[in-house]
């Protein structure tokens, strides 16, 4: 596992990954030439109040490769 830190609506979190999800998250990043900050920053803005953010992420990243087959 490992954590990425980001700033989300002016204050720090950081979410903890498996390794895998985090370098799907960062190629789709740059297929989308945006930054994984900018990303996760628009997960946390679109996600259930009651949704965990790693968990919102780790569905994020399986649609997107889902829609990148």
């Amino acid at each position: 596992m490992k954590k990425i830190s980001v700033s989300l609506s002016g204050h720090q979190t950081s979410i903890t990954l498996e390794p895998e999800f985090i370098d799907i998250l960062t190629t789709a990043a740059k297929s989308q030439n945006t930054s994984v900050a900018s990303i996760i920053s628009s997960i946390d803005n679109t996600r259930a109040p009651d949704t965990n953010l790693s968990s919102a992420v780790r569905v994020w990243i399986l649609n997107w490769v889902i829609s990148h087959k």
